[in-house]
Order: C-alpha cells, then sequence, then structure tokens
C-alpha cells in the first residue's frame, strides 16, 4: 500500500502532465524554450512577494509572470532591442530582485532549493486544487484556441489572412504559460520548470506527426516520466524534480536513435523506388 504523500505526488505529476503535453507541443512548434526559461527565472520574485506580503504564492507567482509577459510583449512593439536580449535583460533583473527579495525573508519560511528544484514528495490536497484547477484552465483554453493556435503556428500571415487575431493569440500561449510556471513550481522547481514543457513533447515528435496524436503522446510519455521520476527518488534517495527529467531526458534518449533509423530506412526506400512514373493522358 502507497503512503498518502506518495498518491498525491503521483495525482500532482499526473496533472501536470496533461498540462504539459498540450502546451508543450506549441513551445516546441514555436520555439518558445527560452522565453519558457525567463518566465519561470521571474517566478521566483513573485514566490518571495507571495511570502513577503502574505499571499499564496501561486497567486504572486501569476502576477509576475503575467506582468513579465506583457512588459515583453510591450518591448517587442516598441523594437528597442532584439527578442533573445530582452529575453536575457528580462529574466535576469528578475531573477536577482527576487534573490534579493528572499533575503529578507526568515530563513525558517523559505527552502529555496525546494523552490529552485522541486520537491514532489511534499506536495498537499491545496497544491492538488491548482494543479487541477490551472489544468481544467489550461486544457480548456487550448481546446477552444486550438485551430487558430496551429494555424497561428504554420503560418502566421495566412492566420491574419484567416481572421486570427495573432496578437491575442500570442498573449493567450504567453498567459498560459504563466499557469504552468505557477503549478509547476512544487513539481520540478524553478530552473526545471521548461524541461518538462520539451522533453516529452520533442520525444513525441519522434513518434508521431499529427498534431492531437503529439499533445496526447507528450501527456502519456510526461506522466509515464513522473511516474519513473517518483519511484526512482523514493528507491535511490535522490531529488524527486531531477529524477522526473532524468527519466523524461532518458525516453528521449532512447527513442531519438530509433526515429533516426526509421527515417534512414524510409528515405532509403523511397530512394530505391526511384521516380514515379507520369501518368499518361489518353488518346
Amino acid at each position: 500500500m502507497l503512503e498518502d504523500f506518495v498518491l498525491r505526488a503521483l495525482a500532482a505529476g499526473v496533472g501536470v502532465a496533461l498540462i504539459a503535453g498540450a502546451l508543450g507541443c506549441f513551445v516546441v512548434w514555436r520555439r518558445m524554450a527560452y522565453f519558457g526559461d525567463s518566465l519561470a527565472h521571474s517566478a521566483l520574485l513573485g514566490v518571495a512577494l507571495g511570502l513577503l506580503y502574505g499571499f499564496s504564492v501561486n497567486l504572486g507567482t501569476i502576477v509576475v509572470c503575467s506582468a513579465f509577459a506583457v512588459l515583453l510583449v510591450w518591448l517587442r512593439q516598441k523594437h528597442v532591442l532584439a527578442t533573445d536580449t530582452l529575453l536575457g535583460i528580462l529574466a535576469h533583473a528578475a531573477l536577482s530582485v527576487g534573490v534579493v527579495a528572499v533575503s529578507f525573508l526568515d530563513n525558517t519560511r523559505f527552502d529555496l532549493h525546494g523552490y529552485l528544484f522541486g520537491d514532489i514528495l511534499t506536495v498537499t490536497a491545496h497544491d492538488l486544487w491548482w494543479i487541477y484547477g490551472g489544468a481544467v484552465v489550461v486544457l480548456g483554453l487550448l481546446l477552444a484556441n486550438w485551430q487558430a493556435l496551429t494555424l497561428m503556428t504554420i503560418h502566421e500571415d495566412l492566420a491574419r489572412a484567416e481572421g486570427v487575431h495573432t496578437f491575442r493569440m500570442h498573449l493567450l500561449l504567453m498567459f498560459l504559460m504563466t499557469i504552468v510556471v505557477a503549478v509547476f513550481l512544487r513539481i520540478v522547481g524553478i530552473l526545471l520548470i521548461t524541461s518538462m514543457l520539451i522533453i516529452p513533447a520533442a520525444t513525441a515528435r519522434q513518434l508521431v506527426r499529427s498534431t492531437g496524436a503529439m499533445a496526447a503522446a507528450a501527456a502519456a510519455l510526461g506522466a509515464a516520466a513522473v511516474v519513473a521520476g517518483i519511484f526512482g527518488s523514493i528507491v535511490f534517495d535522490t531529488p524527486s524534480g531531477p529524477s522526473i527529467v532524468a527519466a523524461a531526458a532518458l525516453m528521449f534518449a532512447a527513442v531519438f536513435p530509433l526515429s533516426l533509423w526509421v527515417r534512414s530506412r524510409s528515405r532509403a526506400a523511397n530512394e530505391a523506388a526511384g521516380p514515379a512514373e507520369p501518368v499518361r493522358r489518353r488518346a
């Protein structure tokens, strides 16, 4: 019989995998991994402010990360600097201010290592409400805007021609990522949040091609990584957050060579078949 804290950890991991599977696909397709890292770094400031002023850490994270995303969009519209430069400035500034804010806290109230690297085994019932509430919001908004987001990802100009409000969709993606950062904090930590968005999605991309199948496969792979990481951390007495990410990375390492072999076989078969003969019209 599993202990209650293990059951809560498994429930939390499955909820997070559901969010990461669908949203992670767009992070991979749109190459937003650097933005995800930057957003995660700003989360420490939200944690510190929440503890300093006595309100929810998750709420503080959502507020700060949302402000970070809006500020980034505004600066991009002004064409002040390149996007990667802006991300670097804002991310490291927010992280530094967050560390300074943490220094004003009583050490007995704050576990910096837990927030940086996560500790899913300490998840409470209150955390589960946040995780599954966030999952409902994220998945609901993604499903409602799936076609528009997919079209924008394929070709942004075509999406505009079809009536998609691309600026609004950009803001939506950023808002959804702020929710993910807030609910991921206790699972894998600030420094490893983006890894659980991109690694399962990148692994799923090697296995399937359609968008819906990739999202489902990414969710399943993420859940498998969570289960393997949790039991691995219990058996080998290793940190839970890094153990989960390591399990996801091992899955990618196992699938990637197989994917390359399948592609090479398919390419060789196509070359051996030669070009298709043109269809002749009847006289």
